[in-house]
């Protein structure tokens, strides 16, 4: 039996002091199938330990009912196979640049702000989650021959609110669970953050990308004693929508690896595989200082510009951080594993049918409601996906500027179902009044919920109302589209011949595989929507780039014919190229 123990000054494995050397890997950002493949990568870059959240929203987007749960442990089985430890962030917040930072959007629509505090309505379902979850971690901990060697309380708390309660009660309930391997939490190096993320008792560690000595020094500030730990040591960064792709020089990323071991720190590099978003699971951010401003959505791959990218190969990062990690190995650093297969030859898909996006909706999407206000997407039961609102303007009336009030997060207006164009946020109004009477659909998409900041748990969808001039109009209908309603397949979708021009719709067809293995798929000429091969959803496409095409692994693909379906939210060039699958 191993002993995992935090003493003054180091950690202890059986009373020896030991070094933690961790890269992050979300198991739920990578295919299972690879899942063996990426953990030896993190091996031979020279790391002893792996760290992953749990997202509760992947597990259980429903209220009461639970989806693989056991991936969790079937995933800390392949760590402990792979001979490292594993460090475990089960939230039940985790950021994470994912949906709703891993809260269920059930959960944030029913206690609101109440959400990460002591509201007994927030706690009795982070309980039953706990009590379930838990079931998959307890037995796996170092102690009982597993890998699991921390656990964490809450994430990053310093970061969002100041209730050290609700992290004593979380403490608590870890503990009354059965967990018994040290716990810590986790806050940037600044004194609010460490105020009101840390516990008296509880291991408090930091997140920073740069300049290792000063946020140790605002560390031992707090906590003169204890093991100094950077629990996220940013090494990389992710990508918005319609912003810059971000990279970061691989040696000066090294240099700042190496100022944190010189200090005589552990470390978990944050990512050493990012993945990718895949399900539309991507989150969003706030723009502006204090997380205020504009939406951000993140893109779907998670590539972090990782050591480890997105297709699981090494960069230029990889090879300097591996040589910086090896100065902490007695012996030589193991081998890199076989390189996963590429597809053999690029591949066109053939689309042979299509169905409008109204016809989708009657065939997959969820009841039509009427209220006197648009409801949004939390009171429809929508997580990821999308929401027409159909609203009537009485006439006669002359014409006047139609206006969404708190829209979230963007529509396609449609005007006795002529395209009137597309709102946002940031412009909520048709650039052309509407004269009455007449029809108005609004088929209003998210583009991930908010995961950091004050405003993690808004609402989605039409939140604030429909004007005509200064008038509200009432008699809303609205049904929801959600992506999970694609998981059973697409057969009750009525396909018919492709459209004339680029439209908006369902497409499906096949594209014939030779050589089966990791690809990306492009969209040339495509808006913004989703793609499924085989059944498996790639996550969400846009021609804001900057991602240019959409990660397809190995196992996805089969030789010969694979089923893909388009879901094009928005149209695109009528004489649009076919999808294409090409190597990675």
């Amino acid at each position: 039996m191993s002993g995992f123990t935090v003493g003054e000054s180091a950690f202890l494995l059986d009373g020896r002091p030991v070094r933690l050397l961790s890269g992050a890997l979300h198991y739920f950002r990578v295919h299972e199938a690879q899942w063996g493949h990426r953990l030896a990568m993190l091996r031979a870059m020279g790391l002893n330990c792996v760290e992953t959240y749990v997202p509760w929203n992947l597990h259980q987007s429903r209220p009461g009912v639970f989806r693989d749960v056991r991936a969790v442990g079937r995933f800390l089985d392949a760590v402990r196979e792979a001979g490292l430890w594993a460090i475990v962030r089960p939230g039940p917040y985790i950021c994470a640049e994912w949906e709703n930072g891993g809260l269920p959007a059930w959960l944030t629509g029913e206690p609101g702000t109440r959400a990460r505090t002591r509201d007994e309505r927030y706690a009795f379902h982070v309980r039953n989650w706990f009590h379930r979850l838990l079931h998959e971690i307890v037995p796996r901990q170092l102690d009982r021959g597993g890998p699991v060697i921390m656990v964490q309380v809450e994430n990053e708390y310093g970061s969002y609110g100041s209730d050290t309660g609700h992290l004593a009660e979380l403490a608590g309930l870890l503990r009354a669970k059965g967990v018994t391997v040290p716990l810590f939490t986790s806050d940037g190096p600044e004194d609010h953050m460490l105020t009101g993320g840390s516990l008296p008792g509880v291991l408090a560690t930091v997140n920073f990308g740069s300049r290792a000595r000063e946020a140790f020094a605002a560390l031992r500030r707090h906590r003169p004693d204890g093991p100094l730990m950077c629990m996220e040591f940013w090494c990389g960064w992710f990508d918005h929508w319609a912003g810059e792709h971000v990279v970061r020089d691989p040696a000066e990323a090294a240099g700042a690896l190496r100022e944190i071991l010189e200090c005589g720190a552990s470390v978990n590099m944050y990512m050493a595989h990012g993945g990718t978003s895949f399900g539309g699971w991507a989150g969003a951010n706030r723009g502006g200082a204090l997380h205020e401003g504009p939406l951000e959505p993140d893109v779907t791959s998670y590539d972090y510009d990782a050591p480890v990218n997105e297709y699981g190969r090494p960069t230029e990062k990889f090879w300097h951080f591996r040589e910086v990690l090896s100065a902490c190995h007695p012996g030589p650093l193991p081998g890199l594993p076989p390189r996963p297969a590429s597809l053999g030859s690029p591949a066109e898909a053939v689309l042979t049918g299509w169905a409008s996006p109204a016809a989708v909706l009657e065939a997959l999407g969820g009841p039509e409601t009427v209220a006197p206000v648009p409801p949004t997407f939390e009171e429809l039961g929508v997580t990821r996906g999308l929401v027409r609102y159909t609203v009537d303007v009485p006439g006669p009336r002359q014409p006047y500027p139609l206006t969404v009030r708190g829209l979230r997060d963007l529509a396609v207006v449609y005007v006795d179902g002529e395209r009137a164009g597309v709102l946002t946020e940031e412009e909520p109004r048709l650039k052309e009044p509407v004269a009455g009477p007449a029809r108005v659909e609004l088929w209003v998409e998210s583009l991930g919920r908010v995961n950091y900041g004050p405003r993690l748990g808004e609402a989605k969808g039409v939140t604030g109302g429909i004007l005509h001039e200064r008038q509200f109009l009432h008699g809303v209908r609205a049904r929801g589209l959600d992506l999970d309603a694609f998981e059973d397949g697409v057969a009750a979708v009525p396909f018919g011949a492709l459209p004339a021009e680029g439209a908006p719709g369902l497409y499906r067809g096949t594209v014939a595989v030779r050589g089966a293995g990791d690809a990306r798929l492009e969209l040339p000429g495509r808006t913004r929507g989703f793609v499924w091969v085989n059944g498996f959803n790639l996550g969400r496409f846009w021609s804001a780039g900057p991602q240019r095409s959409l990660y397809v692994p190995g196992p996805v693909l089969r030789e010969g014919a694979n089923e893909v379906w388009l879901l094009e939210l928005d149209g695109g060039a009528p004489d649009r190229p076919a999808p294409r699958l090409l190597p990675v």
